[in-house]
C-alpha cells in the first residue's frame, strides 16, 4: 500500500513543515485510516484505490492543499487520479498528477483565497479523497 498525505499548507510552510506541524494538524485533521482495494484489470496490472478523509476547518489560515504519496509498485506512463468529494458526496475536485521515476507523485490545491481583502474559504468542513493508482499486482514484476 502506498502511502499517502493530505497536508493543508502554504508554500513557505513546506520549507518550515515540521515547525508548523502541529499548527497544521489543528488546522486540519488530515488523514484517518485508508480504506484501500486493488481492483485487477488484466493478469498483471490494476487499479489501486485509496479512500481518505480529510477535514479542512474554518479556522484554517493557509491557502494551499496538497495530496502526495509515493507508489512502490507502480506503472509507469499512467497518471494519478485525484477526486474530492464533500461529506454529502458531492463533487468538488478532479484532477491527475504524474508519477515520478521513484513512484512519488504530489498534486497542489488551493484551499482559500483572498480577493478584494475577502477571504474565501475553498475547501472547509469534511470531505472524503479518492486516489486512483495504476500498480502492477506481482510487486516483483518487471516493468511493461
Amino acid at each position: 500500500m502506498a502511502n499517502n498525505r493530505i497536508i493543508i499548507g502554504s508554500i513557505s510552510a513546506l520549507v518550515i513543515f515540521s515547525a508548523l506541524m502541529s499548527t497544521m494538524i489543528s488546522s486540519a485533521d488530515a488523514v484517518t485510516s485508508p480504506n484501500t482495494e486493488i481492483i485487477p484489470l488484466n493478469s498483471e496490472i490494476g487499479i489501486e484505490k485509496t479512500i481518505l478523509s480529510l477535514s479542512a476547518s474554518q479556522d484554517n489560515t493557509l491557502p494551499w492543499g496538497f495530496v502526495e504519496g509515493k507508489i512502490a509498485n507502480h506503472v509507469s506512463n499512467y497518471p494519478v487520479i485525484i477526486q474530492i468529494y464533500d461529506d454529502d458526496g458531492h463533487a468538488t475536485l478532479f484532477a491527475q498528477t504524474d508519477v515520478e521515476e521513484d513512484g512519488s507523485y504530489e498534486y497542489r490545491f488551493r484551499v482559500r483565497n483572498v480577493d478584494d481583502g475577502q477571504v474565501i474559504n475553498i475547501f472547509e468542513g469534511d470531505y472524503y479523497v479518492k486516489i486512483f493508482k495504476v500498480v502492477y499486482l506481482d510487486p516483483s514484476s518487471g516493468k511493461i
